[in-house]
């Protein structure tokens, strides 16, 4: 541990949630930008418009940008996961939300659904480090990401 490396960060808000995020990245402005920032449709135009970091903008999370975001981690091209969503108001994409947290479960990608966990996860020393969380082993597998969107897994 030690060197500092750009991390690939996902940011994703619910709309009722999308407030605190903005003012989450606004506050963190300074080491966000030191990284690689990657999110959801209107989130990530609101973060541009609002702080301006630089952010790679992703479908819309129901439209297919929880699964791309999904797809980032279960292809270790993702480091966290800052997602804040509301409890309170069902998501006609509820099965995407369970989906994409159950990927950074089995991927041990740190994850934050609230503000408090996520000013815990920019401050620790490791954020930002060459920090590698131990990944499962699933044996002899390739796991790739189609040009089509697709995860393509493959045994030796």
């Amino acid at each position: 541990m030690g060197e500092n490396h750009t991390m690939k960060i996902g940011l994703v808000a619910h709309d009722n949630c999308k407030g605190h995020l903005l003012e989450w990245c606004a506050f963190n402005r300074p080491v966000l930008r030191a990284h690689d920032l990657y999110a959801t449709g209107t989130t990530g135009t609101l973060i541009e418009h609002e702080t301006g970091l630089r952010v790679t903008k992703l479908l819309s999370g129901p439209k297919g940008g929880d699964q791309q975001i999904g797809a980032m981690i279960a292809t270790g091209k993702m480091d966290a996961l800052f997602f804040f969503w509301d409890p309170e108001t069902p998501q006609p994409h509820d099965p995407d939300v369970k989906a994409l947290l159950r990927m950074t479960t089995l991927w041990n990608t740190p994850t934050a659904c609230n503000v408090a966990t996520a000013d815990m996860i920019i401050s620790s020393p490791l954020f930002g480090s060459d920090y590698e969380p131990v990944k499962p082993d699933f044996g002899e597998r390739d796991i790739e990401l189609a040009d089509d969107g697709s995860i393509v897994i493959s045994e030796d």
